[in-house]
């Protein structure tokens, strides 16, 4: 069991999420940066599919009713074990930690990116909606964001978490740099649109979520006007509201829209981590 004595600003379960139901309408969720959660439970000896936390930016504290084994990836952040005899000691990101029943765990803020995600060996089991237990901050599936006091069920370790001595984390760039795909719509905008999708410099904006990243810079033009009827959107999706400001759709996007698509970005995971001012610019796949 988990106690949680201080959620931070949020802090939610997340998995792999729910992909294979987007043909009934239900969103993917899951962690916004997939494999540094597999990776996290790797470290732990779960199985990668195991639910653990993605803490964003003002980190979290965290008390363990029984002894567990955790690991923390993605953005790096000051870590603090206080033991129940008052010992306190250091941790590391991308590293196990071994904890003794009753340790507090106190994840800091993220110095670089947004989020980090930390496994339990065994994993957080709250009831799975819909074949996964992450949370979905749009749509209210799964469990809601944690709130301080909350407490979560562990499941039965798999097996012992594997010797680790060092781990390869993916740095954290300063700026980015996407490939974009057309986008069904991508008819709806004159040619000066594109032009300045894949010309110009676009940064993130304050109002970004788990939904989607709101960029901001150049307005790109309609060919169109109007709305679409409700369609279907995906992962990555670059949709283009009346005010011209791309919006790149992440994993708990709406699986429908009336804005046009205009391209389609091809991996949104380094969306991650990119705080609001990050520079991001896109190209075609040929480049």
């Amino acid at each position: 069991m988990i106690e949680v004595l201080r959620a931070g600003a949020l802090t939610t379960v997340q998995d792999q999420g729910r992909p294979g139901w987007a043909h009934l309408g239900v969103p993917r969720s899951g962690a916004l940066d997939p494999a540094a959660l597999r990776l996290a439970n790797r470290l732990v000896g779960n199985d990668e599919h195991a639910a653990g936390l993605e803490i964003t930016m003002t980190g979290c504290v965290l008390r363990f009713i029984r002894a567990v084994t955790v690991a923390l990836t993605g953005a790096p952040a000051d870590v603090v074990v206080e033991r129940p005899a008052g010992e306190i000691r250091p941790g590391d990101v991308g590293l196990p930690l071994s904890l003794p029943a009753g340790a507090v765990l106190r994840v800091g803020p993220a110095r670089a990116g947004v989020r980090t995600w930390l496994a339990v060996s065994g994993g957080i089991t709250v009831e799975p909606v819909l074949g996964s237990r992450a949370t979905d901050t749009l749509s209210g599936l799964g469990p809601p964001p944690l709130r301080d006091g909350d407490r979560l069920p562990l499941g039965t370790p798999d097996g012992p978490p594997p010797p680790v001595d060092v781990t390869v984390t993916r740095p954290i760039p300063d700026a980015l740099r996407l490939t974009v795909r057309p986008g069904p719509r991508q008819d709806w905008f004159t040619p000066q649109a594109l032009d300045l999708l894949c010309g110009t410099a676009y940064t993130v904006s304050p109002d970004s979520n788990r939904v989607g990243a709101r960029l901001a810079g150049a307005a790109l033009p309609r060919a169109v006007a109007g709305e679409l009827p409700s369609e279907g959107l995906v992962l990555g999706a670059v949709q283009v509201p009346p005010d011209g400001q791309p919006l790149v759709f992440l994993a708990d996007h709406p699986t429908t829209g009336g804005y046009p698509v205009v391209g389609v970005v091809d991996d949104v995971t380094a969306l991650a981590q990119a705080r609001p001012g990050t520079t991001v610019t896109f190209h075609g796949p040929q480049r």
